[in-house]
């Protein structure tokens, strides 16, 4: 006498209840087209920030991307770090990027470094690029290498002499 609804359904969606059933599929036949979902590749995770009120005691080590504001006494491992200028690094930082504008004590490791104006380093850098901007301070050793992420060249023969750089342009 009663008869369950398809419109409230929970099994069936409010837009299929409308809809007559589709006629079985033929065992050979190709998979509906609507059944193919294509994925959207997965949007980049912004940058973890870490606020300039922040004071960390220890290692970081991500895949993703750092932005410093505060200070940070340990060594930063990332794919693109950004020291920001009123960030200070006491300790190594290694990042496929590096982009310094604020200060850091301790080595630097990176695929492409660079140097803004307001930059203030103090140690070695080892890099595939670099570039540093006129008004930057370093002092310290700068050395190329096909690979400056491998850390087994912790001790690489220098190609180079000091530099101490502190142009005001």
């Amino acid at each position: 006498m009663f008869s369950k609804s398809k419109i409230n359904d929970p099994a069936q969606k409010p837009d299929e209840a409308a809809k007559p059933a589709a006629p079985a599929a033929k065992p050979d036949a190709a998979p509906a087209a609507a059944e193919f979902k294509a994925t959207a590749p997965k949007a980049k995770p912004p940058a973890s920030i870490l606020s300039s009120d922040l004071h960390i005691t220890g290692n970081m080590k991500t895949t993703g991307d750092i932005q410093v504001e505060g200070t940070v006494e340990g060594d930063i491992r990332a794919h693109l770090l950004t020291i920001g200028e009123s960030a200070t690094i006491k300790g190594e930082v290694i990042a496929d990027d590096v982009v310094i504008n604020g200060r850091i004590v301790g080595r630097v490791r990176g695929l492409k470094v660079r140097l803004t104006s307001t930059a203030r380093v103090e140690g070695d850098i080892i890099h595939k690029t670099i570039a540093i901007e006129s008004g930057a301070h370093f002092e310290g050793s700068v050395q190329r290498q096909d690979d400056p992420l491998n850390s087994k060249a912790t001790n690489p023969k220098p190609t180079g002499g000091s530099i101490t750089e502190s142009a005001k342009g």
